[in-house]
């Protein structure tokens, strides 16, 4: 691959937000080509498609790198085999299902001479960098995140976010995460409570407290079981003003004031940061967003509630 040549990609995992995101993305990206899909009970119009990421990169399609986007508890796999056949790898979020496989990723990656990229696409929200720059500039007293959504809207049938290693309510909540740990200090959680439906392995509700190095409190809830309007919110009580970053990332208002939003361009930003790497010869792989989720299973309290069912 030339440095101003195309990146020819395959993509593996044709699910919701492969056809919501990844493909309308790429579709305008001049960066890429899509010559590839691999998944089991799908496929995309005009490209080869494969049953697996192995016959995939078994055939004669000449494919620089891959998209991984299936369910985190089996990424770990596909990535490595990609990794060691010398193709680049962007990781959906969650970008595995433990800290140390993605650990184990790096190390591959960077043994093989390729890119690895951890792709938490709620940083590249519209208004998430104005909020980093405002925190930036005043002192922060304390922060919340306040994130709930349905998960019968946003994962219809999907039973696997359900299984262990599969994030339950953490899967959206990591998404929160992600930005945090971009524009808040450093911070480490000190105690959580874990509600599990009686009939599921992973948690449909969450309530995380982190410190921050510098003294500050951080408390964030999670929640599958909202109806009606989504919340995504982090805000944080500053010497500036009171900051309300919500919709994702989208909209950041300052005391009551939106002072920035855009619309959403999520994917294409990732899209574009893995192009960057790619031609840099460098990796992207920040695993903090992750590190927080195995370390509120690790203090969390279990609670049990009642059976869910979609």
């Amino acid at each position: 691959m030339s440095s101003s040549a195309p990146i020819r990609l395959g993509i593996v995992g044709v699910g919701k937000i492969v056809r919501d995101q990844h493909l309308p993305a790429l579709a305008k990206d001049q960066d890429y080509t899509l010559v590839a899909a691999a998944s089991r009970n799908a496929t995309v119009d005009g490209i080869a498609n494969f049953a697996t990421i192995e016959d995939m990169l078994a055939s004669d399609v000449q494919i620089d790198a891959v998209s991984l986007c299936q369910p985190p508890q089996v990424r770990h796999t596909a990535a490595r085999t990609a990794l060691l056949a010398g193709k680049h790898v962007f990781l959906e979020k969650p970008p595995g299902a433990t800290v140390s496989e993605v650990e184990d990723l790096k190390v591959i990656a960077s043994r093989q001479g390729v890119s690895l990229f951890a792709s938490w696409h709620s940083r590249y929200a519209a208004s998430v960098e104005a909020a980093r720059s405002f925190l930036a500039g005043t002192t922060i007293r304390s922060a919340a995140i306040d994130w709930k959504e349905d998960v019968r809207r946003w994962h219809p049938n999907q039973d696997w976010i359900w299984q262990a290693g599969g994030f339950g309510v953490f899967d959206p909540g990591i998404n929160a995460l992600s930005i945090a740990t971009h524009i808040l200090p450093p911070m480490f959680v000190t105690s959580a409570r874990l509600d599990f439906p009686e009939n599921r392995d992973a948690p449909i509700a969450a309530e995380i407290a982190f410190r921050a190095s510098s003294g500050q409190t951080v408390n964030a809830v999670f929640d599958w079981r909202q109806t009606g309007p989504q919340t995504w919110n982090i805000t944080a009580d500053t010497e500036a003003g009171a900051m309300l970053l919500s919709s994702g990332g989208a909209t950041l208002a300052i005391d009551g004031k939106v002072v920035h939003e855009a619309p959403d361009t999520e994917y294409p930003a990732l899209y574009r940061r893995f192009a960057e790497i790619v031609r840099a010869g460098k990796s992207d792989a920040d695993l903090a967003p992750l590190q927080h989720v195995a370390d509120a299973f690790m203090l969390g309290r279990r609670n049990v509630v009642e059976a869910f069912f979609d």
